[in-house]
């Protein structure tokens, strides 16, 4: 009796851990509402200091543009596909991403050139990515806004 009693005990408290580590999860997940604001902030920021600032602020893992699972990101809109800020992910930086493709190969940066570049300057991109809080490929909407000759992002996971 008391061998199952402990094993039931185990088990609620296993079951609490989860439950307790997707709330926590959820609390920590943007909306789409909250990524919207942080481009128009980045944007804002970019305008009032400069290119240089605005993308070493924006590189900054635990800076003012990575807020809950958001984070900016910034393009050359000249169609060179150039990285020239990511607060999520260093190593993108600089690199050449033109050509890179979601898991149904639809292509990302060019899809984010065009919304860029369209007559509004500005909107969302659906596409599937790798979350790295669930390790699963997973539905992501990204807001793109046009300023000046750099596109910022941010994405959301659905």
């Amino acid at each position: 009796m008391r061998r199952i009693f402990i094993k039931s005990l185990l088990a609620l408290v296993g079951f609490s851990m989860l439950a307790l580590s997707q709330i926590s999860a959820a609390a920590d997940k943007g909306s789409a509402d909250e990524a919207i604001a942080l481009v128009k902030r980045a944007a804002a920021y970019l305008k009032e200091n400069g290119k240089d600032k605005a993308f070493a602020e924006f590189n900054n893992p635990t800076g003012q543009f990575v807020v809950k699972d958001l984070y900016v990101f910034v393009y050359n809109t000249n169609g060179d596909g150039i990285n020239r800020a990511h607060g999520a992910n260093a190593k993108m930086v600089g690199k050449n991403l033109l050509e890179l493709k979601d898991a149904d190969g639809m292509p990302i940066v060019k899809s984010f050139l065009d919304v860029a570049n369209s007559k509004t300057g500005h909107g969302w991109v659906d596409y599937k990515w790798p979350n790295p809080t669930t390790k699963q490929m997973e539905p992501k909407s990204t807001y793109i806004e046009r300023v000046g000759d750099v596109l910022i992002g941010c994405g959301i996971y659905k």
